[in-house]
């Protein structure tokens, strides 16, 4: 029988260390909505056919408004728009990239390619409506 060496425990603690971070970033968010960051951001655009990013801050009451709309928008159309989150403070370059000026703005990407942008606190169904139109899925 082959001897466990401590390299062996270190190697295994760092899988599962990796494999439960992949999980966190697969799970997102409450509501099945993903963290949008900087530095995967041009990816998550790739791999997603059908996006909305909800750009937002915690200090921002408004944001703090949509993110129940956005995170049931995100159960209806599971399977066929991915929903996610944008924390301004944290992600700049994102902000500057897409020059967002008030928050919360909603960012809705098909293929990779800007197709919309939601400005303001709008109600579920409007989000809805917007959704509905930009990727033609009900």
């Amino acid at each position: 029988m082959e001897e466990k060496r401590p390299a062996d425990d270190d190697l295994q603690r760092l899988r599962e260390e990796r494999l439960r971070e992949l999980e966190a970033r697969i799970q997102g968010t409450p509501g099945g909505v993903l963290e949008i960051v900087d530095d995967t951001f041009q990816e998550t655009v790739r791999e997603h056919p059908s996006l909305v990013v909800d750009v937002w801050a915690e200090w921002c009451g408004p944001c703090r408004m949509v993110a129940p709309a956005i995170e049931d928008l995100a159960r209806d159309f599971a399977g066929r728009v991915t929903f996610g989150k944008c924390n301004v403070d944290q992600n700049p370059a994102i902000a500057a990239g897409f020059s967002i000026t008030a928050i919360p703005t909603l960012l809705l990407f098909s293929n990779g390619m800007l197709v919309d942008r939601v400005v303001g606190a709008f109600p579920k169904e409007a989000i809805k409506a917007r959704v509905v139109r930009a990727f033609g899925t009900g």
